[in-house]
């Protein structure tokens, strides 16, 4: 009976064990991959003000759109910013209430920016990682395939694949907008994959027989990830000014609201640079492109400090035993 005892005792002891460890590899992980990036950003005011931008228009494109009615034709017409009850933002030459026409215009633009700008990055990550890296003939090839891409001139190009096709789903029109923006920013990977490569802890790794996937993955990427979410947020940005320019032109087609077609009703039916009375009609528009780009930039220059490695060491509560200190 003591021996059963015992025996029990002890796996007892061990499940405990078990169980304990477990928790703590949870919480290592959370604390590593979810709470530590939040405290860096954040500690930093230019993310934590991009962020806090960012985040703005994502709760206006998801839950705003349910709390707002859709714009509506035939309420006062022209009526100024605070002006008309239930139209804060004034309205347009129709009797639409602007302040709904902007926010019912979030959700196909963040969809469009998400498109784009994720298309374009992981072309240009997947293929200048991997001919950097690579070498030799794979280089070759896919240096080949990225210049040839970079000589294609890229708003023709966007035209001609509008007029031809004339995509409605802001996916679509996303990655139509990106479509040759990648090539740059792969020829820019490549050079600095070809500079990491031959450093010596990469090095090691290939000498001791880790996979390439593995090398590129916990020796390469964390080196260039700053320059990525950077060129990440450029694309965004070029994806809002260029489908707000096309929409502006009338190249774009859309049913659903567009910043840029309110910019072009605003100039073409009422006048809005040459009327004071009109001039809101065309400024709001403007304003929430340029505080959306401007929470973009805000972001990705503080995103540079998630990825080094003191300085998340710095603000984690459980650091691994291999992650580098602060000296």
């Amino acid at each position: 009976m003591s021996e059963t005892n015992e025996t029990f005792t002890s796996g007892s002891s061990t499940e405990q064990q078990t169980a304990r460890s477990r928790r703590s590899l949870y919480r290592e992980r959370l604390d590593r991959y979810v709470l530590t990036p939040l405290r860096v950003i954040w500690n930093d005011w230019r993310t934590r003000l991009g962020t806090l931008i960012i985040l703005f228009y994502i709760l206006v494109g998801t839950v705003g759109v349910h709390y707002i009615s859709e714009p509506q034709i035939g309420g006062p017409r022209l009526a100024g910013i605070f002006e008309a009850p239930g139209y804060p933002l004034g309205t347009n030459n129709l009797g639409e209430g602007l302040m709904s026409s902007l926010v019912h215009a979030t959700p196909p633009m963040l969809k469009m920016i998400t498109a784009g700008a994720v298309f374009a990055t992981g072309i240009a990550v997947a293929l200048g990682t991997v001919s950097g890296y690579k070498g030799g003939r794979v280089d070759t090839v896919l240096s080949t395939l990225i210049d040839i891409a970079m000589t294609v001139p890229g708003l023709p190009l966007i035209i001609l694949l509008v007029v031809t096709f004339q995509p409605t789903n802001p996916f679509v029109i996303g990655i139509v907008l990106s479509i040759n923006s990648w090539a740059g920013l792969a020829r820019n990977i490549r050079s600095q994959v070809l500079e990491l490569r031959d450093n010596s802890y990469i090095e090691a790794s290939r000498i001791m027989g880790r996979s390439t996937g593995g090398i590129v993955y916990d020796d390469i990427l964390p080196n260039i990830m700053p320059f990525v979410l950077i060129s990440f947020v450029n694309t965004a940005r070029a994806v809002i000014f260029g489908s707000v320019g096309l929409y502006y032109l009338g190249i774009l087609q859309t049913p659903e609201n567009n910043w840029g077609i309110m910019l072009n009703n605003a100039y073409s039916a009422g006048g809005a640079l040459y009327s004071w009375d009109s001039l809101y009609w065309i400024v709001l528009p403007m304003a929430t492109i340029v505080l959306l780009s401007f929470g973009l930039v805000l972001f990705s220059q503080g995103t540079e400090r998630l990825f080094n490695p003191r300085i998340r060491a710095r603000h984690a509560e459980t650091i691994d035993e291999t992650s580098p200190m602060e000296e």
